[in-house]
């Protein structure tokens, strides 16, 4: 095996000892992480393979060098270091070594990407649309029409725009119920259902989680951050069940609720009970609230699992940063309760001391799907109706970065997961 290795390595560095290739640092020493994600897709959409560095210096890419490489990122800000090919063996040889916890994970594809979000204008802003733009990655809005029609399968990753999946309009009646904004969205909602040939809303979300609960099944990658998180489980738990009061469909909630909701069916969450107070701005007992966590934002922090690279390569792309202790950000859905969460779910990163997990992951048939809590990583508490967060404030902002690990991993050939 020695002498086969040996072989390999001189046969890799016959072939790039007259090529130069680009890393690009994602450790502390980037100017742009945000940007360097972006830079990344650019380059695959050049026809050119890139390979994602695991735990090497933060999870470095690295790809053959040219001069429109050079000068994208120079245009971009995106800090880079030209290496020769026999650098880029010795760094791959060090990678390759048995004891060392790092990978490489070849990227050959641009992955088609799809944000589920409301045609209406919102007076809220979302991390994965600014980050998407930022990092000038392409993607597609889609809602219910495209959904219902059976055109997810043209992408390969879906984002979940903060969606209130339970049909109850992000259970704002009590402060926004007499704005123009909400009475608008709830117009437009209403008609959307009839269309499809829904009586309510929440019949027509039931129908929407489910085509994208087949999404998952047939391959497809699955990304939602704050309220779009577990009202997804929700809507799969209490498919067939009222769980609206009036204000929201015109009728009660069932009385029998708890007893009718299946926890067979979600992808996260087990045992939660639902708040049916439709006044109460919170959708069940899956998110742990400011005063269960004990937490200011002074010390609110979660801390990153660390994984296997070469065994388990499918959590270490999703955790790749060059901080583990990321500074908490709140939302509608913050965090979620460890104690509620099914036992097959791979926990990403959690604040122990509050018993909750912030960032998880799972599979569904051949896909996965990421629940990622909170609504903006640089902006601690935001509120309806402030200003987006400028990210040119935060280029190296850690907890958007575990966005766009998110984003780019349908790019990579992955092996067969071990945990």
């Amino acid at each position: 095996m020695r002498f086969l290795t040996t072989i390999y390595l001189v046969l890799l560095t016959h072939l790039t000892c007259f090529a130069n290739y680009i890393l690009i640092p994602m450790d502390q020493t980037q100017s742009n992480h945000l940007k360097a994600y972006g830079m990344t897709f650019w380059v695959l959409g050049q026809d050119v393979e890139a390979e994602w560095l695991l735990n090497y210096r933060g999870g470095s890419f690295m790809f053959q060098n040219s001069s429109l490489f050079e000068q994208e990122l120079v245009i971009r800000g995106v800090s880079y270091e030209v290496i020769s090919g026999a650098q880029a063996v010795q760094i791959k040889e060090e990678i390759s070594h048995p004891e060392s916890n790092m990978d490489i994970m070849r990227l050959d594809a641009v992955p088609r990407i799809a944000v589920y979000s409301p045609p209406s204008k919102q007076p809220w802003d979302d991390a994965v649309t600014l980050v998407l733009t930022y990092a000038e990655i392409p993607y597609d809005v889609i809602f219910d029409d495209e959904v219902m029609a059976d055109l997810l399968p043209k992408y390969d990753w879906l984002h979940l725009h903060h969606e209130d999946f339970t049909g109850q309009y992000g259970k704002f009646y009590a402060t926004y119920g007499r704005e123009e904004w909400y009475m608008e969205a709830q117009r437009q909602f209403e008609a959307s259902a009839k269309r499809h040939g829904f009586e309510k809303v929440s019949q027509l979300k039931a129908g929407v989680v489910k085509k994208i609960r087949d999404f998952c099944a047939g391959g497809g990658f699955l990304f939602a951050m704050c309220s779009a998180t577990d009202t997804y489980d929700i809507a799969l738990a209490a498919d067939g069940v009222d769980i609206c009061d009036y204000m929201y469909d015109g009728d009660g909630v069932d009385t029998h609720v708890h007893e009718k909701l299946n926890y067979n069916n979600t992808f996260a969450f087990k045992d939660f009970k639902l708040k049916l107070d439709p006044y109460q701005y919170e959708y069940s007992e899956i998110d742990n609230q400011s005063y269960e966590r004990g937490l200011r934002e002074e010390n609110d922090y979660f801390e990153l699992f660390a994984f296997s690279a070469k065994w388990d390569p499918v959590p270490t792309m999703l955790t790749q940063n060059h901080e583990r202790l990321i500074k908490g950000f709140m939302g509608q859905t913050t965090a979620f309760k460890k104690r509620l969460i099914k036992n097959d779910v791979i926990i990403l990163g959690e604040a122990e001391s509050a018993k909750e997990a912030r960032y998880i992951h799972g599979t569904y048939g051949k896909g996965t799907w990421t629940f990622y809590g909170g609504h903006d990583p640089e902006d601690y508490r935001h509120f309806v109706g402030e200003e987006p967060t400028d990210l040119n404030l935060h280029p190296n902002s850690p907890g958007y970065r575990l966005i766009l690990n998110n984003i780019l991993f349908p790019a990579a050939k992955k092996k067969k997961q071990k945990t």
